[in-house]
Parts: C-alpha cells; sequence; structure tokens
C-alpha cells in the first residue's frame, strides 16, 4: 500500500474539481488507505459539514465501486479514508468507506 499511495500522491496536489484538490494520500496500518484533500475555496467555520457530508458519502462509495484504478483496494478489503480540510488546512471532517459499503450491490 506504501506504493500505491506514493504513486497516488506522485501528481498532487491536483485539483478533482472545482472546489475539491487532492493533497496526497498514505497508508495507514489496519489496511487502511487515506486519501487526504482540501475544499479549495472553503472555511470550516462556513461550512454545513453534516450536508457536505451526507451528499458525499454516497457519491463517494459509488466512486470506490466503479472506479477501476481503486479495484486493487476492492480485492484486498481495505478500508478507504476520505480526509478534508478547509483552505487554511483546519480538519472539517472525514468519510470511510470500507469493505462492507462498497462490496454491496
Amino acid at each position: 500500500m506504501m506504493k500505491a499511495a506514493s504513486e497516488f500522491s506522485k501528481n498532487c496536489p491536483i485539483m478533482l474539481d472545482s472546489v475539491t484538490r487532492l493533497d496526497n494520500a498514505i497508508s495507514l496500518p489496519n489496511k487502511t488507505f487515506q486519501f487526504n484533500l482540501t475544499f479549495v475555496n472553503g472555511y470550516k467555520d462556513s461550512i454545513d459539514i453534516e450536508n457536505i457530508k451526507e451528499i458525499l458519502k454516497p457519491k463517494i462509495i459509488n466512486f470506490v465501486k466503479s472506479n477501476p484504478d481503486l479495484k486493487m483496494f476492492r480485492e484486498r478489503s481495505i478500508k478507504l479514508v476520505y480526509y478534508y480540510s478547509d483552505k487554511e488546512g483546519n480538519f472539517m471532517f472525514k468519510i470511510l468507506a470500507g469493505p462492507n459499503e462498497y462490496n454491496t450491490p
């Protein structure tokens, strides 16, 4: 997983859309892989975190289920963590995509 983190991170930072930047990826213990992302236009105190999590969670699960680049993680039942920070680097929230979520129909 360390090699995968290095591969993901070598092209970072990269804008995923108009508001989200992928900063890097890291391998963590217990079969966990984390993507560190930033909302480039937002501040923690001005964002409805619960609403954003509610919107993003199903999109992330679907992305993990269908993205060919994440096949290795699905096959190995790796827990994926999407760790979000605001534009000043303040932690906002994280979303977990575990095997019990992305391996369901």
